[in-house]
């Protein structure tokens, strides 16, 4: 059994100590015996049952007693050093002293080889001097079978420190930081997210056909998710600086993947039926993104919130990927009903998880460290939840501002990409239902990818010092000017490659926005960030609606070259504003 103790900073006695001490020393105490004229500390060894102070006594008595009642013994037959310990209630017990140390220099001490004693120095070892480190000691030892009662814990005196005991070594995966606990299951919940959002995409083309719906009502159709959508965006903040991020991000993703289940069942009852089915689902999903936000403020200390928002959102990219790709799969094999039941049934795993393992903010958490605690507080205190939301100071503030309009001009063409994307590879570049299915998964691939390597990026840039605006401010740029040049040259080439490749170059420079305005409103107002998000995701979302429907109507009209240009004009408009009124500094307490 390995075990290991603290050498305590306290002398021992002389070892010039009187006989008559020595063979006062009480049973099953082992000693370890230097020369004449050295000190030594005492060390503390812990087993299971019982602890074994360390004493020392001179040479000279040692070899005066060689076996005493009950007394230890040192046998020099092996090749290190140990100790025998002989009692009534003792059959065996052996103590090999790993390292000691010198309490006046705190130097580490290292025995010698045992061939380098005399016969009369075989019963104590010399210690040989190294340099000052720390004062400290490691023991082993072998119990073979022992007797008596244990010490009490008041026994233990409180410098000493077990650091060898096995035993008591957590498993990697109780010691992974818990605060990145809580960003991976964000990052599934919004996997889960995309996937039950994206897979109406794909089943929209063989559901139009089964009931005959045109352009027009495809449209009213995906936009009626943004419905509920909007519902729930600054209602959802506001429970979640409330009641905490778990309890409303737990509630979302029950809400939304009942309504995916039920979906195949709304549609076949009716077209008002799968509208108002799809309103519910954006309802649950709805409340996912300020919860997240919520949660993550209180979780990640600043220096890694762009890399684990990052990673959160690259759930979102990665359940886009998942959700086109196997939904094509499981359409063509069990028929268009069946994405929505397998889909929606993952959100019961998910949410058994997050019940067990998720807490709304660390000062909730009984298991985590304090080390840890101390990591992501930053020497800040916990502040009181949210009782009272003081919108006119919020929506006073040119940054607030400036996070709203942004996001606006963000989810235009985010959502028209999101939504269409499947059908303008169906109708423009004449690929079949499967093929769609799978090129739709390169943008979504290369926006998780890319968004994060912009987290490292920017939390690389502000560890080496540059200001909170200034990375945010860059970062947005790339995320607004990339997709505005992207989808430009979409518009002139002919060829479905180039195409795609235009579209994955498009959505990978907008995964640079999650470093941008997305990690902005945790810089802005901490305490609201549950809030601030849900009044940007808002008009976000407003965006998703009318960018949505606007894009059938324009169908019907025009061409795929006008829609286009709608979205690279507003994210023009976008970068103006955000670089003039945005800011990374707090601006609400």
């Amino acid at each position: 059994m390995a075990m290991g103790a603290v050498l305590s900073s306290r002398t021992f006695a002389s070892p010039l100590s009187s006989a008559k001490q020595q063979h006062e020393m009480p049973q099953n105490k082992c000693a370890c015996s230097p020369a004449p004229g050295d000190k030594f500390g005492r060390l503390i060894t812990r087993t299971r049952s019982t602890l074994f102070p360390v004493r020392n006594y001179s040479r000279s008595t040692a070899m005066a007693t060689p076996r005493l009642s009950g007394q230890p013994v040192l046998d020099s037959s092996r090749d290190y050093l140990s100790t025998r310990l002989y009692n009534a209630s003792l059959r065996r017990w052996r103590v090999d002293c790993m390292v000691s140390s010198d309490p006046l220099s705190t130097g580490w001490v290292k025995p010698r080889r045992w061939d380098n004693f005399t016969a009369r120095e075989s019963a104590c070892v010399h210690p040989q001097y190294r340099i000052p480190i720390r004062t400290r000691a490691d023991c082993k030892a072998e119990q073979y079978e022992i007797t008596g009662s244990p010490l009490s814990p008041s026994d233990v005196p409180a410098e000493a420190l077990a650091i060898g005991d096995t035993n008591d070594v957590s498993p990697w995966w109780q010691q992974f930081p818990k605060r990145w606990t809580i960003v991976l299951l964000s990052f599934f919940a919004f996997l889960l997210c995309n996937m039950d959002r994206v897979n109406m995409s794909i089943a929209i083309l063989p559901m139009s056909s089964e009931f005959g719906w045109n352009p027009a009502t495809v449209g009213l159709i995906q936009s009626s998710f943004f419905w509920g959508y909007l519902l729930t965006q600054i209602l959802g903040g506001i429970w979640a600086d409330r009641f905490g991020g778990k309890i409303v991000l737990g509630f979302g993703v029950v809400w939304w993947s009942i309504a995916t289940i039920l979906t195949p069942i709304a549609a076949k009852i009716g077209l008002p039926c799968l509208l108002v089915m799809r309103a519910f689902m954006g309802i649950g999903e709805g409340v996912a993104m300020p919860a997240m936000n919520n949660i993550l403020s209180k979780w990640v200390p600043v220096s890694e919130r762009s890399r684990s928002l990052s990673l959160v959102y690259s759930g979102m990219y990665l359940g886009s990927v998942t959700g086109l790709a196997f939904s094509p799969l499981l359409i063509s094999k069990f028929g268009w009903p069946s994405v929505f039941y397998a889909f929606g049934s993952l959100g019961s795993i998910w949410i058994a998880l997050w019940q067990r393992k998720a807490h709304s903010s660390p000062s909730e958490d009984p298991e985590l460290s304090k080390a840890e605690r101390r990591h992501i507080l930053g020497g800040n205190t916990i502040k009181e939840p949210v009782t009272s939301i003081p919108w006119k100071l919020i929506l006073s503030k040119a940054p607030v501002w400036a996070l709203i309009i942004s996001h606006f001009c963000h989810n235009w063409g985010t959502f028209i990409l999101l939504t269409w994307m499947p059908t303008y590879y169906n109708q423009v570049l004449k690929f079949n239902l499967t093929e769609s299915g799978l090129l739709c998964v390169l943008p979504w691939l290369t926006m998780a990818v890319f968004a994060n390597i912009g987290g490292w990026i920017a939390d690389t840039l502000v560890e080496r010092g540059v200001s909170i605006t200034n990375v945010r401010k860059i970062m947005q740029s790339i995320g607004f000017l990339g997709p505005a040049l992207f989808l430009t040259l979409l518009s002139k080439v002919r060829t479905p490659a180039m195409a795609v490749l235009c579209m994955a170059c498009s959505q990978g420079t907008d995964a640079f926005s999650q470093s941008g305005l997305y990690s902005n409103h945790q810089d802005i107002g901490p305490r609201y960030a549950g809030v601030l998000l849900g009044l940007s995701n808002t008009a976000g979302v407003l965006a998703g609606v009318f960018g949505t429907a606007a894009t059938g109507y324009i169908l019907q009209k025009g061409s795929w070259d006008s829609v286009f240009k709608v979205a690279v004009v507003l994210y023009i408009v976008g970068t103006v504003v955000w670089n003039v009124f945005s800011t990374g500094e707090k601006v609400l307490e």
